[in-house]
């Protein structure tokens, strides 16, 4: 017998602490439980509490599973084992004592979701009489941080468990990754860039008025912007290859290709990778050449680059979503109505543009591009991917494996698996048939093995 585990036990699921160390649970053969490499002499878990034990009525595992009745058995912050949990084929697998049982079974589970473009620490308390942009000049960075806790909690309460942030200041998207993995902060799991890098004659217009940080002119400085960032902790580079962000939807390439493949050239040589902002073709077009690793909002993409595209490997992240999300708050923002009628004009740009990559085999990954208070939101973007030719199960796909492989995290993230960490979603409804299930109906969230979102349960 390994150490720590006692008798076994048949046991109903329900929300309750498991008292015996072996939970019997309709399984397809009864599981071995040696201990891992990672597991302390004797076998025993670092921490018994930590493990536990969530049945879902079916569960979407992120690599083509659609398991009914199956349970996945949690230790620490990784997915030990995935059960079935109740029918014929009955068996047994071994947990410590103390071990929860949580019961989602009416509900489904799917992998936690990835937003592959956010802007975190943008936030906007809505004052009356102020707006968004001129409001985040104003504030100091350090209220900023603090107050930008609740765009991660409303991110985790869209089933997103894990976001690539594209472009902060003062390094405060460095300093939240870091609050939020200590634990200090709640949070989605936080891949950053720091500074994105800009050219003088392109101001910046998504942020604060440019500073050194991502200021970067020619090819030695975009060499040098491009180290700093990494020095500083980034985990991507990104670089604003064109004009166009909030209101502007011009898409005039900024940087040359020489320069975009030096930034690329750099982040490679440091194991990073390279996000490229282009709202135009052009832009888009030298960034897939320089090596880009994902291309992100970019409209009007020629059929030959996205052949390209596809034989390269290299993501499209268009976040449709956020010019809907601008012109359907114009009047916080200040925009006009003609500007509204030129943010939706892009909009469908940008869609038609989906739609033809959808059908070149692009790898898409879903980014919401969030900012102020369109986190929440995050997963509204999969409701394009589904109107440009998506299946809702692709939709899904765009939110996890392929925003995991986009991140180089495809043995950790984005599917449900032994090995991978315990990010979990409940959401009410069939996903692979309504993608609004992604979108309405999430009801719990699991990141890291810790439970962080729980709407399942009724009163106070």
């Amino acid at each position: 017998m390994i150490p720590g585990r006692v008798a076994a036990l048949t046991i109903a699921f329900g929300p309750s602490r498991v008292g015996a160390s072996l939970l019997v649970i309709a399984i397809a053969a009864a599981l071995p439980c040696a201990p891992r490499a990672a597991d302390p002499p004797g076998g025993a878990s670092k921490s018994l509490g930590s493990w536990k034990v969530i049945h879902f009525g079916k569960l979407i595992d992120g690599k083509g599973g659609v398991l009914p009745n199956a349970a996945v058995v949690v230790e620490g912050d990784r997915i030990r084992t995935i059960v079935r949990a109740i029918g014929p084929e009955a068996g047994t697998v071994q947990v410590p004592a103390g071990t929860e049982s949580i019961d989602l079974s009416r509900y489904t589970g799917i992998p936690g979701m990835i937003d592959s473009h956010t802007h975190m620490t943008y936030y906007w308390d809505r004052t009356p009489g102020t707006r968004p942009w001129e409001q985040l000049n104003a504030r100091p960075p350090m209220q900023t941080l603090v107050l930008a806790e609740e765009n991660a909690r409303k991110t985790l309460e869209a089933g997103v468990t894990t976001v690539r942030d594209l472009g902060s200041f003062e390094y405060m998207d460095i300093a939240m990754r870091d609050l939020i993995n200590r634990g200090a902060m709640t949070g989605p799991r936080m891949f950053v860039a720091g500074y994105g890098l800009y050219p003088t004659y392109s101001p910046y217009q998504a942020a604060p008025a440019p500073t050194p940080g991502g200021l970067a002119d020619g090819v030695e400085q975009v060499l040098r912007a491009t180290r700093q960032q990494i020095a500083a902790g980034a985990d991507v580079i990104k670089v604003y290859g064109s004009t166009g962000s909030a209101d502007d939807v011009t898409g005039e390439q900024t940087y040359t290709f020489e320069e975009m493949q030096a930034a690329v050239t750099i982040a490679r040589q440091r194991g990073k990778r390279v996000a490229i902002h282009s709202y135009g073709p052009d832009g888009a077009r030298d960034a897939v050449r320089a090596g880009a690793t994902s291309i992100e909002h970019a409209v009007d993409i020629d059929g030959a680059t996205l052949r390209e595209m596809a034989r390269r490997g290299t993501y499209y992240v268009p976040t449709v979503d956020h010019n809907r999300y601008y012109a359907e708050h114009r009047a916080e923002f200040g925009y006009d109505d003609p500007t509204a009628a030129r943010l939706d004009a892009y909009r469908v740009r940008n869609l038609e543009t989906v739609r033809r990559a959808v059908k070149a085999g692009v790898r898409i990954a879903m980014g919401s591009d969030a900012v102020f208070t369109m986190f929440g939101e995050n997963t509204r973007e999969l409701r394009w991917f589904v109107e440009a030719g998506m299946t809702p199960a692709q939709a899904l796909g765009a939110a996890t494996t392929n925003g995991a492989a986009l991140l180089g995290m495809e043995k950790e993230l984005g599917a449900v698996s032994p090995g991978y960490l315990a990010d979990l979603v409940a959401v009410e409804g069939d996903p692979v048939k309504d993608v609004g299930a992604l979108i309405d109906g999430v009801r719990w969230v699991m990141k890291g093995g810790v439970v962080a979102v729980d709407k399942t349960r009724s009163g106070p």
